[in-house]
């Protein structure tokens, strides 16, 4: 299985801009900029999409441990913060954070926590990003 993206960029790097387009079409022709990425423009930019790839993966992926617990969620709402800033050869995906909050009928503290450390561990984008430092911050939600 192949999934596929792509960027189109016309210009210089500050004075340019580009557009993302998802092979779904889920994205089409979305902007991004060095102000949306540097600093706080309006648009999207790759290190925002990272997160938004690894919240849902990492949703996807607690929802199928806890099912390998015998436990259905009713709802997994993750925050993933990518914090991206500048080292010392140039700029960098320096960590993520994961904060999830989840409504799981019948779950204990303890149980949700071993299932969402293992679906941190295993899903496919926190296996992408191994490199950095992935740290959870994961709740039950009554």
């Amino acid at each position: 299985m192949k999934r596929t993206a792509a960027a189109q960029w016309k210009g210089s790097l500050r004075e340019g801009s580009g557009v993302l387009s998802s092979g779904s079409g889920a994205l089409k022709g979305v902007a991004y900029g060095f102000k949306d990425r540097f600093e706080e423009g309006p648009n999207t930019n790759p290190e925002e999409l990272i997160a938004a790839a690894h919240a849902g993966c990492f949703s996807m992926a607690l929802s199928g441990t806890l099912v390998g617990a015998g436990l259905t969620a009713q709802s997994i709402r993750t925050e993933a913060t990518a914090t991206f800033e500048k080292v010392a050869d140039g700029w960098s995906v320096t960590g993520i954070h994961l904060d999830a909050v989840a409504h799981v009928p019948g779950a204990d503290a303890a149980t949700f926590a071993a299932a969402a450390e293992k679906a941190k561990l295993t899903c496919p984008i926190s296996r992408l990003l191994s490199s950095i430092p992935i740290t959870l911050s994961a709740r039950l939600e009554s």
